[in-house]
């Protein structure tokens, strides 16, 4: 240490020697003072400065505490949303009654007959021409009954000269491979010629050599023989090929035939079945004549749809109305059911007077049923009708519905009418969390992972599971959809999907 150390050391000291107050026994030992002096101050000075040391550092992690208290753990993984433009329908509710649209009556073509059979009952669904009821008519089965087995004969030959037809047809098939076979045969036989040809052109021209050779005495006259019996074999060779090709070229002539005779018989046979295919229709004919003629025995139904009414039973006489019944003679004949035309219903809606004004004719309507889940239909207002009962209050609105066996007529229904459209905020149903009180809440995201609990007032149910936001979110806000029920305001989550 230098001299500045020792001075702060003589200033710190807290002990003052005063040399004439020493004992003259203790003088001689002052000098081993000196040393225990300095480590004295020397430990001072060191425990000063710890002491400055540590007192500022305390202000350093004060400073950054902050920084570590704002690292929270999510408190669970959740999935997002925006708050989105939606077309909001308002609706107005309204409930009534199932009613036939159109009642077509039914009656019998023939009087005076009396009702053997009754095949339908009422809310039975019938289509247009369906037998509903049966009159005498026993003369006539009989006829139908041969006419019936006539039908089935002559379709029985159609059947076996349609049989006979393909059995020609395979034999065509059969004729035309003999044919390719056959001109395969005269291919490889042209190659043979081929090939028969180069061998006689290879021995002509080794018995011309020989015969040079021989003549002049170099090969012997044994070689020149042979040579001249190489040449003669492939002589023969060759016209053996040519015959072979004519052979050939005739069994493809023979083939040829062959598929010739093979059509020709398919064009007998398919000249078979239109003619008993004419037999057929002929008798078709007549079962029709006949079954026209039954037709006046047999109560169709006009109109395809629900049977309303159901005023006929076994063994009454057609045109003869019941003393019950006076009221249902239609034209002069006895009216025998009702039909709900093609199932057309429609729902007779209540409206009060005073909210007329809100519907209009061709709004879209979604009706169901509290006594049946599966009704779930969408209607159109088809007319208001103009008077006002004048007890209620209130004006009949028609209502058409699609065709369903699920609503029968006097069945109680509600509708919802669509009156009017707009633009708003919407949101999945899920992320809305209704409160204790009756309002709801949804949780926004803020920032990156906070959320905060947002209340909303809550207008129409939407289509695709979502809700209107009348108030509280505005587009482009996100909120928590999976996750909604299990965090509270301020939690810091983890966000799974974020929206663009």
């Amino acid at each position: 240490m230098g001299e500045e150390s020792f001075s702060e050391l003589e200033v710190q000291q807290p002990i003052s020697v005063d040399e004439e107050s020493w004992d003259s026994e203790l003088k001689p030992k002052r000098t081993w003072l000196t040393p225990l002096m300095l480590g004295l101050g020397m430990g001072i000075i060191i425990a000063l400065g710890g002491i400055r040391v540590f007192s500022q550092r305390p202000a350093a992690t004060d400073a950054k505490q902050p920084v570590a208290n704002t690292s929270v753990a999510p408190s669970m993984t959740v999935t997002l949303a925006q708050a989105e433009t939606t077309r909001i329908f308002r609706k107005l509710a309204v409930t009534g009654s199932i009613a036939a649209r159109d009642l077509t009556p039914v009656l019998p073509q023939s009087n005076g007959l009396q009702v053997k059979q009754v095949l339908v009952d009422i809310g039975d669904y019938v289509k247009a021409g369906q037998v509903m009821a049966v009159l005498d008519n026993s003369l006539l089965q009989d006829q139908i009954r041969q006419a019936r087995a006539d039908v089935e004969s002559k379709q029985a030959d159609v059947s076996s000269k349609q049989a006979d037809v393909i059995s020609k047809q395979a034999a065509v098939e059969a004729a035309t491979a003999a044919v390719a076979s056959a001109q395969a045969v005269v291919q490889q036989r042209q190659a043979d010629l081929s090939t028969a040809q180069a061998r006689l052109t290879d021995a002509q021209r080794n018995y011309e050599r020989n015969q040079k050779l021989s003549g002049a005495g170099a090969i012997s006259l044994q070689a020149l023989e042979t040579a001249e019996i190489n040449l003669t074999t492939a002589r023969e060779a060759v016209r053996q090929a040519q015959a072979n090709i004519r052979n050939a070229q005739a069994n493809v002539s023979t083939a040829l035939a062959n598929v010739g005779s093979a059509r020709a018989a398919v064009r007998i046979a398919e000249a078979g079945t239109s003619s008993a295919q004419a037999s057929v229709k002929s008798n078709n004919a007549r079962l029709e004549q006949i079954k026209t003629q039954l037709g006046q025995t047999v109560v169709k139904a006009p109109v395809s749809g629900y049977i309303a009414e159901k005023l006929v039973r076994v063994g009454d006489v057609t045109g003869i109305a019941p003393q019950t019944q006076v009221g249902t003679v239609v034209g002069g004949s006895q009216k025998l059911f009702s039909i709900v035309q093609d199932g057309k219903l429609e729902l007779q809606a209540q409206v009060p007077e005073v909210q007329l004004p809100q519907v209009r004719v061709g709004a879209n309507v979604q009706v169901t049923s509290d006594r049946d889940s599966r009704v779930r239909l969408t209607g159109t207002v088809r007319e208001i009708e103009p008077v006002v009962n004048q007890q209620r209050r209130e004006a009949t609105v028609r209502i058409d519905l699609p065709s369903t066996n699920l609503l029968k007529p006097g069945m109680f229904a509600t509708g919802a009418i669509t009156t009017s459209t707009s633009i708003g905020v919407s949101v999945p149903q899920k992320a809305v969390q209704p409160q204790t009180d009756g309002s709801a809440i949804v949780f926004m995201l803020m920032g990156e992972d906070k959320v905060k609990a947002q209340k909303v007032q809550v207008g129409e149910i939407l289509n695709n599971n979502r809700v209107e936001i009348k108030d509280g979110l505005k587009i482009g806000d996100r909120v928590v959809i999976d996750g909604a029920g299990y965090i509270k305001d301020g939690d810091t989550v983890r966000v799974a999907d974020i929206p663009n």
